[in-house]
């Protein structure tokens, strides 16, 4: 559940700074009024004008960090990351997998699983204390280069040892190489260098979202980054306190499609749909927001029928 609410959080998260932005922008392109106000706050306002002024302020400097949060939080979710990784095999830019078969078969990559055919898998306290030592020897002459290192024994019967470099600070170091211990042989290696562009990339990208890139820095903007998305949480809430109905319930705004071509209506529906599909936990929560609202205004006509 904990990924499921990290990946709704995420697929929204990107849609709602942007649309912020542009609300800002319609506003920047329509009055001169505030526009100086847009990176810094107003002081002489206040009330409701100063928390807006506050939510604008920060909300401008904190949204293309949001965007990048969003981004790379999306390609390593459960639903909308499978489909980011089928997107980039299909152009050819997925991220190489290391195949760990000593008789050919499938490759076992970042995403595979751990479940062997063929026998029970040994276990790392059964193993041999000198073959870790034996493989690692052999992988520093091939390509490992690191001193942060993972050294993995076979997942069951016929399959290699893995030797691969876990260093996420930059310079990334992420290369693997594949040995038979049997015959010391080396079966298969990747090597960051030759990653497609997108696949580093993505690597980049999870590394910066994680903070582990550039250490404390990028902690320290993550930090920031994550106090000004909280600070525009409260804002929001306390600009609705502002102007929230003191007698019964607030009147619903005007439907935004009510009054557009069919056409336009068609794209937007074409849209959502796209997006949906592509983000699923977007696509499910707002079709849940469609039906509750067709429902409240469906609630709402009745009422006015029998007045």
């Amino acid at each position: 559940m904990g990924r499921w609410y990290s990946e709704l959080a995420a697929s929204w998260l990107g849609i709602v700074a942007l649309a912020g932005l542009g609300l800002w922008i319609g506003r920047f392109v329509r009055s001169r009024r505030g526009r100086r106000d847009l990176l810094r706050p107003n002081p002489r306002h206040t009330g409701y004008r100063r928390l807006s002024g506050w939510h604008t302020s920060v909300g401008i400097w904190v949204v293309l960090g949001a965007v990048f949060l969003s981004a790379t939080g999306i390609t390593w979710s459960t639903f909308a990351g499978a489909h980011v990784s089928d997107l980039r095999a299909a152009v050819g830019e997925g991220t190489p997998a290391l195949t760990t078969s000593l008789d050919g078969g499938a490759a076992a990559g970042e995403h595979a699983g751990h479940a062997g055919h063929g026998g029970s898998a040994p276990s790392a306290g059964s193993a041999d204390p000198a073959t870790f030592d034996a493989v690692l020897a052999l992988a520093r002459q091939v390509n490992v280069d690191s001193g942060d290192v993972e050294i993995k024994p076979p997942a069951a019967a016929g399959k290699a040892w893995v030797v691969q470099e876990i260093h996420r600070s930059f310079p990334t170091e992420v290369d693997a190489v594949a040995i038979d211990a049997s015959s010391m042989q080396v079966t298969d290696r990747i090597d960051f260098a030759d990653f497609p562009l997108l696949a580093k990339l993505s690597r980049w990208g999870v590394d910066l979202h994680m903070g582990t890139m550039f250490g404390l820095a990028n902690q320290l903007v993550l930090l920031a980054l994550a106090l000004g998305i909280a600070a525009l949480v409260a804002l929001g809430y306390a600009m609705w306190w502002k102007r929230r109905p003191t007698r019964g319930l607030a009147a619903a705004p005007a439907r935004a499609l009510g009054g557009a071509p069919w056409w336009g209506i068609a794209m937007v529906l074409a849209v959502a749909i796209a997006i949906g599909l592509f983000l699923p936990l977007v696509g499910y929560t707002l079709a849940a927001f469609v039906v509750i609202d067709v429902l409240l205004g469906w609630r709402a006509r009745r009422a006015v029928t029998r007045r």
